[in-house]
């Protein structure tokens, strides 16, 4: 059953919730405060709700943020599929009506001329717009692979940006699972991957990175999301190493300073409509902090099998997370019953 947050103290109170739970506890005034070791915040529930009649959501899919720091959300909600948020919550401009499977959302470019990549996987379409939702061209389904018969067997969710060259990567998560590559105005590269077993195909690859951290040399970090994990590849297609999150559901890779952090939507022991955390990921590819799940340990220098650990049930179905420059994380959901974004300010 759902215990929300002012049932939950009624019964049980603050102090014992917090001592039943690690990595949950309360601070001045009895806010809730999630994560472990360093990396903890405080959970603002209310950071990015709207009046649902005026500006909807259906699904929170992804966020970004542009150069005048701006948080800008898409959703799959077509009477604004596009909100766009000042760092406090507020409402700053909406747009996008024919966007009904909006679900992967990258930001490129500089300044003013900064634009968005929308990976629908309704229309089996990308497409690229500027910042006001003006269209710059299309990339429909990728027959030139001969992999593909027919448009819906393209069901794109996210793309990356290659930092040296603007080359387009599309993981086509809901569809044959292999990644595409297109140069920086669309036009066909190569292609890798594939469903499967094997190391260098995926099981629903459902984000990408491109992962510019020291030692790192530009490659890509790829969901494999129903085998736990993310993989790594060099931007030809090389499959290089796993980073193994064993029981998570994890997202796309999102990168902040030398940490990666992920939604995870549910866990392997969990699967109700209250399920999901964040993890965060250091520079040696360890989960330092679980906010919303169980307190990441490893044994043999394996991680342990994670789970859900939060009574108070902040989350419902986590799908995507923006980490802003003071690591506050901003946090979109999924099936969450049209709600809107969190915000997790760090401690």
């Amino acid at each position: 059953m759902y215990l929300n947050r002012r049932t939950a103290l009624k019964l049980t109170g603050a102090g014992m919730l917090g001592a039943m739970t690690p990595g949950l506890s309360f601070g001045k005034k009895e806010e809730i405060i999630i994560g472990h070791n360093s990396n903890q915040y405080k959970v603002r529930m209310n950071w990015g709700m709207l009046d649902a009649g005026q500006n909807p959501v259906n699904n929170c899919h992804e966020m970004v943020e542009d150069a005048k720091g701006r948080i800008i959300l898409l959703t799959d909600e077509t009477k604004n599929n596009v909100l766009i948020y000042d760092k406090s919550g507020k409402l700053l401009e909406s747009w996008g009506n024919s966007y009904p499977g909006a679900h992967g959302l990258t930001i490129g470019g500089d300044g003013s001329d900064q634009f968005l990549l929308i990976a629908d996987n309704t229309r089996s379409q990308v497409v690229k717009t500027d910042l006001k939702g003006n269209v710059i061209f299309k990339i429909d389904y990728p027959k030139e692979t001969g992999k593909y018969d027919y448009p819906k067997q393209f069901v794109p969710t996210e793309t990356a940006i290659d930092p040296n060259n603007g080359d387009i990567y599309v993981v086509d998560g809901y569809g044959l699972n292999y990644v595409i590559v297109y140069d920086q105005h669309g036009k066909y590269l190569r292609h890798f991957g594939g469903k499967g077993p094997a190391d260098e195909q995926f099981n629903c690859n459902h984000g990408v990175l491109f992962d510019t951290r020291k030692g790192q040399k530009d490659t890509l970090l790829i969901t494999s999301r129903q085998d736990n994990c993310w993989k790594r590849f060099t931007r030809e297609g090389t499959y290089v190493e796993s980073i193994d999150m064993p029981g998570s559901f994890i997202c796309r890779p999102v990168l902040r300073n030398n940490n990666l952090y992920g939604a995870v939507y549910r866990s392997t022991s969990e699967a109700n409509e209250f399920s999901g955390y964040i993890q965060i990921v250091d520079k040696k590819n360890k989960v330092v902090s679980t906010p919303g799940g169980s307190q990441p340990s490893y044994k043999n220098g394996k991680l342990e099998e994670q789970k859900k650990q939060d009574p108070m049930s902040v989350f419902m179905h986590p799908h995507d997370v923006y980490v802003d420059v003071d690591e506050n994380i901003y946090v979109a959901q999924w099936a969450s019953k049209k709600t809107y974004p969190i915000k997790l300010e760090r401690v």
